[in-house]
């Protein structure tokens, strides 16, 4: 229990760090910037909507909006996917690739001075396996490194 609490409470506390540095310093929610992130290192740089929303943890129906929001500014677009009526894809457009290049600094910053300061690398690497192997589990989806974005193995 005081493992799972700490984790949450840290989880809670570093987003919401990494959300105000991004939006003053780059005018990005966290979220926007997950999606792009996501979406830029993406086989073509496009994910399904629904593999899109698992991989960012949102809602289908808070994925839509905040997709919304990014093709609005130009830095996503939607595609059907063929031979799928009802499949959609969400592709990440140039302005969107500028856009995440010009933030990623930022949240990487944000993530060492936040988080990746208080971990030797052993201890990151071992935090991460055992995350990567509960996500997985919780899941029983064999798809999951594809959106946790690695392997589970040591």
């Amino acid at each position: 229990m005081q493992a799972w609490r700490a984790l949450l409470g840290t989880i809670n506390s570093v987003r919401d760090l990494l959300n105000a540095e991004l939006e003053a310093e780059r005018g990005l929610q966290l979220t926007e910037y997950e999606i792009l992130l996501r979406l830029y290192h993406a086989p073509g740089q496009r994910l399904r909507m629904q593999d899109l929303a698992r991989g960012a943890m949102l809602s289908k129906s808070g994925l839509t909006q905040a997709i919304a929001a990014l093709e609005q500014e130009g830095l996503v677009a939607r595609e059907p996917v063929p031979g799928d009526r009802r499949g959609i894809y969400a592709v990440i457009t140039p302005q969107g690739r500028r856009r995440f290049r010009r933030a990623a600094p930022v949240h990487l910053r944000g993530l060492n001075r936040h988080f990746g300061t208080y971990f030797t690398p052993e201890q990151a690497e071992d935090i991460a396996l055992c995350l990567a192997k509960a996500g997985r589990a919780a899941t029983g989806d064999a798809r999951w490194e594809a959106w946790w974005g690695g392997s589970i193995e040591p």
